[in-house]
């Protein structure tokens, strides 16, 4: 359901219209090899780690993954979800605007954000590829809901690096 903006005459889009849904899940006990395989099967880079709940209480990646594997130098059986995912989550509601999403990626430099209803549970989860494929969807038209100037500040904002780079002298 598109809500029309008086003040920029554009559709507003909310992120129940293009977050993913269902969500496979995993929980932070499980060892590496659930999330893994979900993103194998599933074509996915993310998994959301819930708890008995189905409230989000982390994020995995596949570079957390990697990363994990590669640090502790055992094989992913016996790594815990726990010990490699990000604790502090970003999410939003299904009925948020895209572009409200966008600026939570922004400010957060994250590409996936878990969907929450106002009880906390996971409904989805809404991607920088949702988004991409939405403003694609909609080039041309003349006030697109995702405007690809609003994504690319987005991914811009998202690539960003996080620290300093460090500076390498020439010899």
């Amino acid at each position: 359901m598109w809500i029309l903006n008086k003040l920029t005459r554009r559709a507003t889009m909310r992120v129940e219209e293009l977050m993913t849904h269902p969500v496979k899940t995993c929980r932070s006990s499980d060892s590496l090899n659930a999330p893994a395989q979900i993103m194998w099967e599933c074509d996915v880079g993310c998994v959301p780690v819930v708890n008995a709940a189905n409230q989000v209480v982390g994020m995995i990646t596949d570079r957390d993954i990697a990363m994990a594997a590669y640090t502790q130098g055992t094989p992913l059986e016996v790594i815990r979800v726990e010990s490699a995912m990000s604790k502090h989550v970003h999410t939003c509601g299904p009925l948020d605007s895209v572009s409200s999403a966008e600026k939570a990626m922004q400010a957060n430099q994250v590409r996936r954000l878990p969907v929450v209803d106002p009880a906390g549970e996971l409904v989805g989860v809404v991607s920088m590829n949702d988004i991409a494929i939405e403003a694609a969807r909609e080039k041309g038209m003349r006030r697109p809901a995702v405007p690809l100037d609003g994504l690319a500040l987005t991914l811009a904002s998202v690539c960003q690096r996080r620290g300093p780079v460090p500076i390498v002298e020439a010899q």
